[in-house]
């Protein structure tokens, strides 16, 4: 889990390519479908802020769990050039404490792929069962294993830019569902001097029923599962899963 440390401070730079509004606008709808049109959101996993912010500007009471004190800087510097009123924390999503509970949980860009054990995965879930109002509702995206496998793979990744560059050297294994990319960066500093920064960032896939099986011990309801960005199943080729699940009665988690 731990990851985003040197890039942090390039982390948007780099991904200035994610169409982050689209994205906000597409959560906003799946969270309007459910009903959930304001209050409390919890955004786990929220890294720099980028969603946190989008969806604050939507009208919800935003609060964003990260486990990078680099990146949640960032996200707070963001908090203070727009501000809004978001709290951000500093926690581990396994072992995340709220003050009470909230309308909404909502994971984006991959962030459940980095809980690499199921066992912690059902942990996750439960956490934010227990912290959902009633009929409140979770909604998470997944890179599925089609993109690590047929997309990603064994491949090599690099970009260069005037002040930034990287290398994204990546595996994966079928086996154990483990993918692994080594990042390269190196960031221009005063003149013409750059400094070399080196990452292991670790994600898995999960199938389609461990993902089902996940969410009922964890004592949420399976709401829908789409393919990315549309109401359309899920299907052999889709490379991102949005999951929608809802809280339906703390009691029967005993």
């Amino acid at each position: 889990m731990d990851a985003y440390t040197s890039f942090a401070e390039v982390y948007d730079g780099f991904m200035d390519n994610i169409p982050y509004k689209e994205w906000a606008d597409y959560v906003e709808d799946l969270l309007r479908e459910q009903g959930i049109e304001d209050g409390l959101v919890l955004e786990l996993g929220c890294g720099t802020g980028s969603l946190t912010e989008l969806l604050a500007a939507k009208g919800y009471d935003m609060i964003g769990v990260d486990n990078s004190g680099d990146m949640l800087q960032i996200a707070m510097e963001k908090r203070e050039e727009s501000g809004s009123d978001i709290l951000y924390l500093l926690q581990d999503m396994r072992e995340f404490e709220l003050y009470g509970t909230v309308r909404a949980v909502v994971s984006i860009c991959d962030s459940m792929n980095y809980i690499t054990e199921y066992e912690d995965l059902v942990q996750v879930f439960r956490l934010v069962n227990n912290y959902l109002d009633p009929e409140g509702v979770l909604i998470f995206d997944l890179n599925t294993e089609y993109k690590y496998s047929r997309i990603l793979g064994d491949s090599t990744i690099a970009e260069s830019r005037e002040d930034k560059s990287f290398i994204w050297d990546n595996h994966y294994d079928g086996e154990t569902g483990i993918n692994e990319y080594d990042l390269t960066l190196f960031i221009r500093q005063e003149g013409n001097l750059y400094r070399r920064f080196d990452e292991t960032h670790y994600q898995r896939a999960y199938s389609t029923e461990e993902i089902f099986r996940a969410v009922a011990e964890a004592g949420l309801e399976l709401v829908a599962m789409y393919d990315a960005f549309s109401r359309e199943p899920v299907r052999e080729e889709s490379e991102r899963v949005y999951v929608i699940a809802r809280e339906r009665g703390k009691e029967r988690m005993r």
